[in-house]
This record gives C-alpha cells, structure tokens and sequence, in this order.
C-alpha cells in the first residue's frame, strides 16, 4: 500500500462527492504484468509466464530486445513484454482468473463506475510460447475473459463500464466489443490517434470504424494520452486554432470522447530534462505526462513527480477568459448535447472541409491551412463550425 498516492476512505470519499456533482470514477486496471516487487513475484510465482530456456524470439516494447529475463532465485526465465520490471501474468493459470474476478468486485463493490484496462489485447499469450508477435499479443483466447468480465459487470446496476486500451489495427479493435457488447463496452481506436492530421488520413478511419462496428457498439475517439505526444504538440504544432479544429472533431463525431489532462486548454508536451526522467520506455513518454497547470504561478504543485515547466496555458486564466479553448471546449460539449443519440452521415466529398450531419446539426471543419467554403459559409484556416 501506498498512502501517499491515497487510502481506501480518500477513494470512498472521492466516489462519493463525484456522485453527488453527477460524475462517474473509473479506475485504471493493468491486467497483463505487475511489478517484479509485487508480493505475487516471490509468494505466487506460478502466476507469471516461465520457461528454463529463451524459448522463442519475442521482443520486449521497452528494450528492443527479447523478452525473456533471467531471474537467480528461480533458475529460470520469466517473460516481459514491456520493462524486465514488469512480469507477464500467465492467464493459462486459472488462479489468475479468479484473482482478477475478486478483483474486479471489491472494486465493483465499492462503487467504481469501470475499468480502463491496460494492455487489453495482450493478456493471454501462445500456451506453446512459439515464434512470432502473433503468439504473444492479440490472441483469440482473450476474447473469452471479457465475456467473463462483462458477465460479472452485469451483476451491478449501474452496469459498470469496461473500456480496453487495445493497441491493435481498426479490423482488429472491433474485435474486443463481441456480438455488439458482450465483451468491451468500449475499445480504444488508436488508427485514429496515429492518423495524419487531415481529412485524407482521419476521414476514412472515421467512416470505416462507423462502418465496421457491430451494433450496438460505441465508437471512442481521442487525440492524446500517456502514451502519445499530446495533440496540441503533435497534431497542432503548437497553433490553437489546429488544437481547436482538433477538439471540434474529438468532441462532434459519434460515440464517447476522452479528452486528455490538459487537452481543454491546448496544453503542449512539457520539457523534462535528462536528470527528472522517470519513464522506463525508450524513448520516454514523460513530456506527454507532465502536470496539469491550474494556476500561473503554479503554486498548486509543491513537488511533482514530473516538472511543472510552463504554465502560460493555465485553468485560471482560462477559465476568466470567454474567448479561450477552455471556454470553447465546454461550448462544444455543452452543444454536443443536442446530437448525443445522432448517427453520423458524411455530407462532402473531394477537396474542400470535411461536412457531416449529426442530426439536424451539420458540422463542417476545415483541416487546412487555407481558407475554405461550405455553400455559403466561409471558413477560415481550420476553422469549424456547428450550423
């Protein structure tokens, strides 16, 4: 336990007061690895994935190199996907499975509205440990656990939610919501996060994941996370009106829309210099991880894990401002309201904005940077526009 990141009565606390303004937690679950000082690592080594040798050519996503580290006390090899630090869970073992349905309900039962789930696709790996990514991520064996899980979801009211980071192509994702929402409520797009900013790179996933998803499945689009360069530095460039074309299309489109700490008020990566990494990933995702500036000075932060390094983009001042993204991006969910239940259907084709009904809204964006017109409406360098 860690108190200082808070207690089970900070938590409780927090679900409730949420509850009370109309909000819902969700807690992040990471299924696939726990740390190497996990007291499961020494008391129930059975529960992670072992071989005596280096029994295949599978690569770590942090090192670049195999998977497999050797670990004196067991003689033997365990595997990671990720860091040496981070053991694989063998969900073979059925003891895995009952851990994680406990699991699942203290939580449940103490009033979590869901799950993120990290690594979603990778959990189960090939029981015969042979060659090939194909055997170590993304098998169909995992399918199975998310009906268990969303069997057990179903046992609550409110049923709580069950959203998958699945880091895999589009024909794939749609994969993990089942026959419409018996597996994932929700599955993370990241076609989408990865797309070229323009309509040539993000229209097409758009409409092919509209297309694709069995109903009634829910689409979910997001631009930024702690994963990924936040999208006021890799789509936008630093330019607002690029970041506000960005939210506009984030914020209209159907489905659900996860905005990232610091996407509402253009917030770029932060600068951490050599000496306050902390990422073990090469290389490291803490730029996108830097704190959340609420104020200008910056005062809320005493000693954050990560440097509060610009705050010329802050909550406050923002917030006193009318004309600022923050402002706009509670517009554009306050307007959105009115189209929650609306399909999508694609008005324009060919050069010019990107058009599309949501109801008896037309949502028109240009994703340039030269002036655009849409019948009588004129746009301006990504410009958009609800009429």
């Amino acid at each position: 336990m860690h108190p200082e990141l808070g207690t089970l009565a900070d938590l409780d606390r927090l679900i409730a007061e949420a509850k009370h303004r109309g909000l819902e937690i969700l807690l992040d679950l990471v299924p696939n690895h726990t740390s190497n000082a996990h007291r499961w690592f020494t008391e129930r080594p059975e529960y992670y994935v072992w071989s005596p040798d280096v029994p295949n050519d599978w690569r770590s996503l942090f090192t670049g190199r195999s998977a497999w580290a050797w670990d004196e006390q067991r003689q033997a090899y365990y595997l990671h996907q990720f860091a040496p630090e981070q053991p694989d869970l063998d969900w073979w073992n059925d003891d895995v499975r009952s851990e994680f349905e406990r699991i699942l309900r203290f939580w449940f039962d103490r009033g979590i509205a869901g799950f993120r789930i990290d690594v979603a696709h990778g959990l189960v790996k090939d029981r015969e440990l042979r060659d090939g990514v194909r055997h170590m991520r993304n098998r169909p064996e995992v399918h199975a656990i998310y009906r268990r899980w969303q069997q057990i979801a179903n046992e609550y009211a409110p049923k709580p939610t069950l959203l998958g980071e699945t880091y895999v192509p589009l024909g794939e994702m749609v994969r993990y919501y089942g026959n419409g929402r018996d597996e994932l409520d929700l599955a993370m797009n990241f076609d989408f996060v990865k797309a070229s900013f323009d309509a040539g790179g993000l229209r097409p996933i758009v409409e092919r994941t509209l297309r694709l998803l069995p109903p009634p499945a829910t689409p979910v689009w997001f631009g930024s996370n702690h994963d990924h360069s936040r999208l006021a530095t890799r789509w936008a460039e630093g330019d607002e009106r690029r970041a506000r074309a960005a939210l506009f299309l984030i914020l209209t489109l159907p489905g659900v829309a996860i905005l990232y700490q610091g996407d509402e008020v253009a917030l770029t990566d932060g600068r951490v210099p050599r000496g306050r990494i902390r990422d073990v990933a090469k290389p490291p995702r803490d730029p996108e991880r830097t704190p959340m500036p609420w104020t200008r000075d910056g005062s809320e932060w005493a000693d954050p894990w990560l440097p509060l390094t610009d705050t010329s983009r802050n909550v406050e001042e923002q917030q006193a401002d009318p004309g600022s993204m923050l402002a706009y991006v509670r517009g554009l969910i306050e307007r959105r309201r009115a189209f929650t239940d609306a399909t999508y259907r694609g008005l324009s084709a060919g050069t010019g904005p990107w058009v599309y009904a949501r109801g008896d809204a037309t949502c028109v964006v240009n994703l340039t940077n030269a002036p655009a017109r849409y019948e009588d409406v004129e746009l301006a360098p990504w410009g958009a526009l609800i009429l």
